[in-house]
């Protein structure tokens, strides 16, 4: 006769619950919607369209939950053409690209955890900052060159940090003034901080000089710089981005335009020119920026488009 195995007194440990099908964790998880076979591979349109239905399904679902975290993985694949648009403004940095486009990734995710669908703004809008300051972020903490005091290397950071939070919030980076009055600090100890992060990175002084040395005069066997890094070239690069995608408008929106941003007339004011409502002004300004806002991040692939 068989002798019976002795049990602990709270009894046998409990058994593992089956792991659910993936198949009907999809179904449960998109709660009708159509499943996106390739996500990384949408258009920008689609992934906008459908990650609008997907953040409410987000909202619905239990964190932590098989088809929560099915719903949040599809968003962060659907939004990846942001982290390559932003990377791209650092494609001239020495950093791999590969490494700036993983850091992008961790932004776009703290993005995707913190938007809320019911402010009615624009997931794209609110994700670009988010995954750009992500990346310098990562730029700035990867290591100082030269040591500088403590004091110096605290008030870097706050300034990086208020920095951030004020272009978030006022959508331009902040002058010197403003970060003082954020910081509660004099404008020269904010020159100071801005003096210190100097110190982040160094290249020898018998090196040539070359564009990975920026802003530095030295002396000795490296001769003297005779040209500088011109910020303006970013602008440029970003409007030759545009032309293309401007040709295709018709000759009344780019009217619009024109009056909008090169006279910056408001809304009733460009109604009056062109013999339209201050209502239907602003949803023509609406389409054309959103009809801009995704020829850029299809990153190049809009040439092949035809206009709405």
């Amino acid at each position: 006769m068989t002798r019976a195995r002795p049990t602990s007194p709270a009894g046998p440990p409990p058994r593992a619950a089956p792991r659910p099908h993936a198949a009907a964790v999809r179904r449960r998880a998109l709660g009708g919607l159509s499943e996106p076979e390739n996500p990384t591979e949408a258009t920008t349109d689609d992934a906008r369209t459908l990650s609008v239905a997907l953040f409410q399904r987000l909202v619905a679902l239990d964190e932590g939950s098989p088809e929560h975290a099915y719903v949040r993985n599809t968003l962060v694949e659907l939004n990846l053409s942001l982290v390559k648009f932003g990377a791209r403004r650092f494609r001239a940095r020495p950093e791999p690209m590969e490494d700036i486009v993983q850091v992008g990734t961790i932004g776009l995710i703290k993005a995707i955890d913190r938007f809320d669908p019911e402010r009615g703004v624009e997931f794209s809008a609110f994700a670009l900052p988010t995954i750009v300051g992500e990346m310098k972020r990562f730029f700035r903490d990867t290591g100082w060159a030269v040591r500088v005091p403590r004091r110096l290397q605290e008030l870097r950071i706050d300034l990086a940090k208020a920095s951030d939070a004020l272009e978030q919030r006022d959508g331009h980076r902040p002058d010197r003034a403003e970060l003082a009055e954020r910081l509660h600090l004099t404008p020269e100890e904010v020159a100071e901080g801005e003096l210190a992060a100097n110190a982040y990175t160094a290249s020898s002084l018998d090196a040539p000089i070359g564009d990975d040395d920026p802003g530095r005069t030295p002396s000795g066997t490296a001769g003297r710089r005779t040209a500088v890094e011109e910020p303006a070239y970013e602008l440029i690069d970003d409007l030759d981005s545009l032309r293309p995608l401007l040709a295709r408008l018709d000759t009344r929106d780019r009217l619009i335009l024109s009056l909008r941003f090169g006279e910056e007339l408001t809304q009733a004011e460009i109604g009056e020119r062109v013999g339209l409502s201050q209502m239907h002004v602003s949803r023509l300004l609406a389409r054309i920026l959103g009809e801009l806002r995704s020829g850029l991040l299809d990153d190049g692939a809009t040439a092949d488009r035809t206009p709405c």
